[in-house]
């Protein structure tokens, strides 16, 4: 039987507490010796080390009441540990700097349109974006987190698929490094969006959850036993290219009858009777149009049918306890959502044997994927610090 070291339990329990901190945010030092099980007196130990380091501080609670001297409360320090957050998209792209606690401390984006979308322009404009964050904000990023649509290599970054970017066999992650000069780790963005919202979002509490977002294309993240799963290789989530459809669109990807070809996008404009070439924008305010509707489930018809036809796939496949849903699928109206829900515990054996599954739109807006990208870039840099 191997046995730990001193040291090296030393920075295991300071990283545990670090990642209690960045997660849960601020805690008294009981609160802290409570959840992980350690005595005070380690707990004082590593408070006081990280605070010498800057990394923590502790202060007085604002609202503290009653007599007696009030516990203090140990806060992590936003600037003390930071890294860069890029979220590469189909028509655009943006960076953030997020500190310790998931805090955005600043951020930059752009459109991406014909030539900026090679691989070689989207690197230099997020290495470029970023020096500026970094020159305005006066912090420098440790590591770094690139989301991208797309079918992607976990160990090296390599970008294998990204259809809708028009990529195939790029080298992001060796790219990224070089230009970035930190380490980096590159993932799919629905991947991605899984994390966020486990960490930060509606999936907090949930050992087991599927998210599932609609965009040009429709991608799948997985939380299995409280940790992502990754697949062979990192290779995972395209759900959207389960066939549902025999015989029916043809797809990118080389398929006929994809999910992505019926719920996706271009699928949402057709069920909405959008014009092909209707901006991002019209399909929102239509949706937003539609939630005023008497009959929005009736409505979107063909589309909310096979909507459902795949969430319960998806259940009856990976029996999650919950289901979130993020981009697009986020400006469904309510009843459309409870109605799925509804249908899917109907129709799925998994979700009557757990007892239902939930079925809840993304928390975290337009920042969902840019948060899942830095907390994958946080998952080495807390043992480090």
């Amino acid at each position: 039987m191997t046995v730990a070291r001193p040291d090296e339990v030393r920075r295991f329990n300071r990283a545990s507490l670090l990642r209690l901190l960045h997660v849960d945010g601020p805690a008294t030092r009981a609160a802290l010796a409570t959840e992980l099980g350690l005595n005070r007196s380690t707990i004082k130990m590593l408070v006081d080390g990280l605070a010498t380091d800057g990394v923590v501080e502790e202060r007085v609670p604002r609202l503290a009441q009653g007599a007696g001297r009030p516990s203090l409360l140990v806060l992590p320090q936003a600037q003390s540990v930071v890294v860069l957050a890029a979220d590469v998209q189909v028509e655009h792209a943006g960076v953030a700097l997020v500190g310790l606690g998931g805090q955005i401390l600043g951020r930059n984006s752009w459109n991406l349109h014909g030539r900026q979308r090679d691989p070689e322009e989207v690197v230099t404009h997020v290495a470029e974006s970023a020096a500026l964050l970094v020159s305005d904000l006066g912090v420098r990023p440790v590591a770094a987190g690139i989301s991208v649509p797309g079918v992607v290599r976990r160990a090296d970054g390599l970008v294998h698929d990204a259809s809708n970017l028009g990529w195939t066999e790029v080298p992001l992650g060796e790219r990224m490094r070089t230009a970035l000069g930190v380490p980096v780790v590159v993932g799919n963005d629905a991947e991605f969006g899984a994390l966020a919202e486990y960490v930060r979002g509606v999936g907090r509490g949930a050992s087991d959850a599927v998210f599932v977002s609609a965009d040009v294309g429709v991608g799948g993240g997985i939380i299995a036993q409280g940790g992502l799963l990754r697949g062979s290789a990192g290779y995972l989530g395209e759900i959207g290219h389960m066939t549902v459809h025999p015989g029916g669109r043809r797809c990118h990807c080389g398929n006929e009858g994809c999910w992505e070809t019926e719920v996706g996008e271009a699928a949402l404009r057709r069920a909405l009777g959008l014009d092909a070439a209707a901006p991002r924008g019209a399909i929102v305010a239509e949706m937003r149009q539609l939630q005023r509707d008497s009959d929005p489930v009736g409505r979107l018809g063909e589309y909310l049918d096979w909507l459902i036809l795949g969430l319960v796939n998806v259940v009856n496949i990976l029996g999650p306890e919950l289901v979130v849903l993020g981009d697009l699928f986020t400006t469904l109206p309510a009843a459309v959502v409870t109605h799925a829900e509804q249908e899917v515990h109907r129709r799925s054996m998994i979700s009557r044997a757990i007892g239902g599954v939930r079925i809840e739109k993304s928390s975290l807006g337009a920042d969902l994927k840019i948060l899942g990208a830095a907390e994958a870039a946080f998952e080495d840099v807390l043992t480090a610090v």
